[in-house]
C-alpha cells in the first residue's frame, strides 16, 4: 500500500504540472493554478502515510538533527509521507511561477523547461525562474506596461 501511494503522489500532481507547461494559454489552466486546492489530494496522501508514522514525524520535526530524520526516511511511511509533502510544495511552487510568467509574458517556451526543471529539483529550478523574472520584470517596467516586483 505504501509504495502504491508513494507512486500515487506524483500522478496527482502530474496532470497540473502538464496543463502549465503545455497548455499555458488556457483558460482552464489559468484558473487551476489559481487555485491552491490542487495540493488536497497530495495532502490526503500525506495524512494517510504520516498517520502510522505520526511520533517519529513529530520527533523529526519538532527537534530536528539528523539522525532522526534518517531514522523517520528508513520507514517507508516516513520517505513516503516526506514524498508527498515535497511533491505539494513543489506543485504550489510552481503554480506560482506558471502565474508570475503569465502576469509578466514570459514566453510558454521559455517557461516549459524552468517548470520541468522545478518538478525535477525545484533548488535549481527556482533560482533560475527568479533571474528570469528579475529580467522580464526590469523590462516590462522599461517599457512602461508593468509596475515595480515587490
Amino acid at each position: 500500500m505504501t509504495g502504491f501511494l508513494f507512486e500515487l503522489t506524483f500522478f496527482l500532481a502530474a496532470p497540473f504540472w502538464l496543463l502549465m507547461i503545455f497548455a499555458p494559454a488556457w483558460r482552464i489552466t489559468e484558473r487551476v493554478a489559481a487555485s491552491p486546492l490542487t495540493v488536497l489530494p497530495l495532502l490526503a496522501v500525506w495524512a494517510v502515510l504520516a498517520v502510522p508514522v505520526a511520533s517519529e514525524l513529530w520527533t523529526a520535526v519538532s527537534s530536528p538533527d539528523i539522525d532522526t530524520f534518517r531514522d523517520l526516511v528508513r520507514l517507508a511511511n516516513g520517505a513516503g509521507a516526506i514524498w508527498a509533502q515535497i511533491i505539494a510544495w513543489d506543485l504550489l511552487l510552481g503554480q506560482w511561477m506558471y502565474r508570475e510568467a503569465r502576469r509578466l509574458a514570459v514566453p510558454p517556451l521559455l517557461m516549459a523547461p524552468l517548470l520541468l526543471l522545478t518538478i525535477l529539483l525545484s533548488p535549481l529550478g527556482l533560482p533560475l525562474f527568479l533571474v528570469v523574472r528579475a529580467v522580464w520584470a526590469t523590462r516590462a517596467q522599461r517599457l512602461g506596461s508593468e509596475p515595480a516586483l515587490p
